[in-house]
C-alpha cells in the first residue's frame, strides 16, 4: 500500500535542500536517509533521501542527484509516497493510518447512523473526518478524543459524541439575560 508521507515545499539555500510538509506521524521511519520514495507526479521520481535535518522547526531534505536551488525548486509541490505493509499499524495504539479510517461507518454514542468516512482532511490544528451522510451531503467531524470516542476497526465503525449543531441543525441556545423577568 502506498501512503503520502510528505509534500515538498520551497527550495532552501543554494545546495539542493528543500523544505518538507510532513504528513506522517513517523517521519524518522519514513523520511530517513536512504529512503526511496515514489512521487506524484511519477515523472519526478523515485527520489532517494540523501540527508535530512531540522532547521527552525522545519524538516529539510536533500535528495540524491539534486545539487542546486533550481533542481530543488523544480520539485516543489511534489508528493512523497512510501510503500507500507497494509497490515502495519502505527506504534501508538491510539493512532491510525488514513486507509484504516476511510470507509468506516460513523455512528453516535446512541447508535444513530451518521454516515461513512470518505476522506481525512489534515489541517494545521487538527484532523477532520469528512463524513458522507446517507442523503449525499457531507459533515466534518474533528478527530479529537472529546468527539470521536471510539475507533473499532473490527466492527468497521467510529463512534462519536457530537456537540449540539455539529451533525444536525438543532443547536441548543442558552436563553439570553435580557429574556427573563426583571424587577
Amino acid at each position: 500500500m502506498q501512503l503520502v508521507v510528505a509534500r515538498i515545499g520551497r527550495a532552501h539555500g543554494i545546495k539542493g535542500e528543500v523544505t518538507v510538509e510532513v504528513r506522517t506521524d513517523e517521519p524518522e521511519l519514513r523520511l530517513g536517509p536512504g529512503a526511496v520514495l515514489t512521487t506524484d507526479p511519477a515523472s519526478v521520481g523515485p527520489l532517494t533521501i540523501e540527508t535530512g535535518r531540522v532547521h527552525s522547526g522545519r524538516l529539510l531534505l536533500r535528495f540524491e542527484g539534486v545539487r542546486d536551488r533550481n533542481a530543488a525548486e523544480a520539485l516543489r509541490n511534489t508528493l512523497l509516497i512510501a510503500d507500507v505493509d497494509p497490515d502495519e499499524r502505527p506504534e501508538d495504539e491510539d493512532e491510525y493510518y488514513d486507509h484504516q479510517l476511510i470507509d468506516l461507518d460513523v455512528v453516535t454514542k446512541d447508535g444513530e447512523q451518521v454516515g461513512r468516512i470518505t476522506e481525512i482532511s489534515h489541517l494545521p490544528t487538527q484532523d477532520l473526518f469528512v463524513v458522507e451522510r446517507p442523503d449525499g451531503t457531507e459533515v466534518y467531524v474533528p478527530f479529537v478524543e472529546e468527539i470521536v470516542t471510539e475507533i473499532d476497526l473490527e466492527e468497521q465503525r467510529a463512534v462519536i459524541d457530537p456537540p449540539p449543531g455539529l451533525i444536525d441543525d438543532r443547536v441548543e441556545v442558552a436563553p439570553s439575560r435580557d429574556s427573563g423577568d426583571e424587577a
